[in-house]
């Protein structure tokens, strides 16, 4: 069985269909790419996935059990992440706060427990800090804990937002352009982070990338959208030389 199985997946918005029949499957433990031109579907893919778009057709099963009428929080309890392609932090709040915002999904502690503190909510907020320095100290931002979001460069911003997501313990990580804006070096530190994670947590990923190169170096599998629909799947090197591929992204030579 397929740790992620999404099946004629159809989403629409009015008139305007931006997301068509598009089935993947994903196994455990692998790096898959979802690419594509501008305005293909991919990130209306992920938003269906973490219930940010109402889904018109199809089914999203992950882990076995469909997500589609999942809450959002229990999709996160689940096992399921992400990031977005704009990088979305609390810019006053310090790189150790916005951590803390992605463990919230992992404890039932109340607005009141904030209030009078209780022996378990102590307890909560100590596996939290620890958490947080275990993940800093991962993705190696432990110098930038009490500096707030915003200050800090915009490639440390990405790392924040990464590791936020890591705080609730994902087993399937969806990344919505890590690289996006970054220079080739910081381009090639997300690189070494994404396989580590991979490797030495056993975190499946699925990436939204425009970075070829990155998206060909760490890819097992790459699925390829254009208008809505799947139009490749297969290995970087199928991808790399499959005319629909070619066309959808340089466009019919014969127009041109």
């Amino acid at each position: 069985m397929a740790f992620l199985k999404i099946e004629n997946l159809t989403v629409s918005f009015g008139g305007l269909i931006a997301v068509d029949d598009f089935s993947m499957h994903l196994d455990k433990g692998e790096i898959h790419a979802l690419i594509g031109p501008n305005g293909a579907g991919k990130t209306t893919v992920f938003n269906a996935m973490t219930r940010i778009v109402k889904v018109s057709a199809g089914s999203i099963m992950f882990q076995d059990k469909n997500i589609l009428h999942m809450k959002p929080y229990r999709i996160v309890k689940l096992g399921l992440s992400r990031t977005f392609q704009n990088v979305v932090l609390f810019k006053y709040m310090t790189v150790l706060e916005n951590l803390y915002v992605g463990y919230h999904s992992k404890t039932n502690v109340s607005l009141l427990n904030e209030i009078l503190p209780t022996e378990k909510f102590n307890s909560e907020r100590l596996k939290m800090y620890k958490k947080a320095l275990h993940i800093a100290d991962l993705l190696q931002i432990k110098n930038r804990l009490l500096s707030f979001a915003g200050s800090i460069p915009f490639a440390a911003q990405k790392v924040v937002e990464i590791g936020r997501a890591l705080m609730s313990d994902p087993q399937l990580l969806l990344l919505d352009e890590p690289a996006a804006g970054l220079t080739e070096g910081e381009t090639s530190e997300i690189k070494d982070i994404l396989k580590m994670l991979n490797r030495d947590l056993d975190i499946t990923i699925l990436l939204v990338e425009h970075d070829m190169g990155l998206v060909m170096d760490i890819s097992r599998l790459i699925t390829v959208m254009d208008f809505g629909k799947k139009i490749a799947e297969g290995a970087p090197e199928k991808i790399r030389s499959d005319p629909k591929v070619i066309k959808a992204y340089l466009g019919d030579n014969e127009n041109a």
